[in-house]
C-alpha cells in the first residue's frame, strides 16, 4: 500500500515519542494533590486530549486555571528525569522529510511540547499545540490549522496518530489517517492504515509530495 501526500501531520506523545511513564507519574501526583479519587480519575479518557479538557472534567471551573498550571509544571519538570524517549523509526522517518512538508500537532501546551521535543532533538518548523486552538482533538481544528499553516489542502494531508481521539480528528478534517499501535491495540484504532510504529514505514520525497509505503 502506498499513500500519496503533500503534508504529513504527526501527533507527538505516543507517535513520535513516548512519555507514558512521565504522564502516569505526573497525573497521578496531580490527582492526589487535588483530592481526585482513583475511581474518578479512572473514568476519564486521558490520552490524546488537552489538559484543559481533562481538568474541566474533574474539577470546579474556578480551580481549573491553577490546576492546569500545576500539571504543566509537573510534566515539564519531569522531562529531565527520563520523562521522554524517541519511539522506533521516528528519527529516520522525520529525517527523510523536508522541514516544510511536516508538522507536529499535539494536545500538549507549547511549553511542554517544546521541552519534550528538545529533549530528544526534534525541531519541527511547524507545530500546533493546545495554546493555538479553541477545540482540541477529536475536533478537527488542530489538524485543519496545521494544514493551513503548511499551505496544503486537508485532502492532501496524512495524519499519524496513536489515539482514537486524534484519529477521529484527522478523519473529521478529511485527511488520510495512519494509526500506530504504540498505546492502543489495532482493533481500537479506526484508520486507513494501521502499523506498529514509524519503523514500519518508508517515505519517498517526489516533486509532487511524499509517497509513504509499508516496508516489505
Amino acid at each position: 500500500m502506498t499513500i500519496h501526500a503533500r503534508a504529513l501531520l504527526f501527533d507527538n506523545d505516543g507517535t513520535l515519542v513516548s512519555s507514558l511513564a512521565s504522564v502516569d507519574r505526573c497525573w497521578t501526583r496531580w490527582a492526589e494533590e487535588y483530592g481526585i479519587t482513583a475511581e474518578e480519575f479512572g473514568r476519564i479518557e486521558l490520552h490524546g486530549r488537552p489538559a484543559v479538557e481533562i481538568a474541566a472534567d474533574l474539577l470546579p471551573a474556578d480551580i481549573v486555571p491553577e490546576a492546569l498550571a500545576r500539571i504543566e509544571t509537573l510534566e515539564v519538570e519531569d522531562v529531565p528525569n527520563g520523562g521522554v524517549h524517541l519511539l522506533p523509526g521516528t528519527e529516520a522517518f522525520l529525517g527523510s522529510l523536508p522541514a516544510d512538508r511536516w508538522a507536529v500537532v499535539t494536545s500538549a501546551t507549547r511549553r511542554l511540547a517544546e521541552a519534550r521535543l528538545d529533549a530528544v532533538g526534534i525541531l519541527p518548523k511547524t507545530m500546533v499545540t493546545a495554546d493555538d486552538i479553541t477545540r482540541g482533538k477529536p475536533d478537527p481544528e488542530p489538524y485543519l490549522l496545521a494544514a493551513r499553516e503548511l499551505g496544503v489542502d486537508p485532502a492532501h494531508c496524512v495524519v499519524f496518530e496513536d489515539a482514537p481521539a486524534g484519529l477521529a480528528a484527522g478523519r473529521a478534517a478529511g485527511m488520510t489517517t495512519v494509526a500506530l499501535t504504540t498505546t492502543h491495540q489495532a482493533h481500537e484504532l479506526d484508520a486507513d492504515l494501521v502499523v506498529q510504529d514509524l519503523s514500519a514505514l518508508s517515505a519517498l520525497v517526489t516533486d509532487g509530495g511524499v509517497e509513504i509505503s509499508v516496508r516489505g
